[in-house]
């Protein structure tokens, strides 16, 4: 057996899943799950539990429950400073074979459809359900804090550590003709 700190990749295996359930319960270092084209950083381990099963009467739908928490970082979209998000959440998903899809055809779906992935092939990894979950988990507008001050757009300088020295040309200036304006 793979020690399980040396293990990559969690095969959540639809033949296996047609025998039982695969319960999990499983710890990832930082850089096993690559977040690295998403400006993330992963800061703590990342623990997930759960269990995957085949929904019962049906041609491969899969459902996935459980529970993850991790500490991710990335970039303030305001300032450029790193900024930690602690995350921890519960998960239920639903997952059918991508064969299911009609491959010529535009089909309308439902909004209970829209809440379905898909899978290709005999399963799905784990590393990519979790991927998923802490993508949508983390804020739009990520912001180390609700008073950020941001760069200077002239010289760059974080306005959080003090003010800078730049001269800003009244911008009002340009924009007064628009003023006079009357909008319908």
């Amino acid at each position: 057996m793979v020690p399980r700190d040396l293990r990559l990749v969690m095969f959540l295996s639809v033949k296996e899943m047609e025998v039982r359930k695969i319960r999990f319960d499983e710890t990832f270092r930082a850089g096993q799950i690559d977040f690295a084209g998403d400006q993330l950083e992963q800061e703590s381990l990342l623990r997930a539990a759960g269990e995957a099963a085949l929904v019962p009467h049906s041609s491969g739908e899969v459902r996935i429950r459980g529970r993850y928490s991790v500490e991710i970082s990335a970039a303030c979209d305001r300032c450029l400073e790193r900024t930690r998000y602690p995350l921890e959440a519960s998960f239920d998903l639903y997952y059918r074979p991508a064969e299911t899809i009609a491959r010529e055809e535009e089909v309308g779906i439902d909004e209970a459809e829209a809440e379905i992935g898909f899978y290709e092939g005999g399963g799905i990894e784990l590393e990519d359900v979790l991927r998923e979950q802490i993508l949508l988990a983390l804020p739009m507008q990520r912001i180390c804090r609700e008073d950020c001050k941001g760069i200077c757009p002239a010289c760059g300088q974080n306005r959080n550590q003090g003010p800078c020295n730049c001269k800003m040309e009244d911008a009002a200036g340009r924009w007064a003709a628009l003023r006079n304006l009357e909008i319908p």
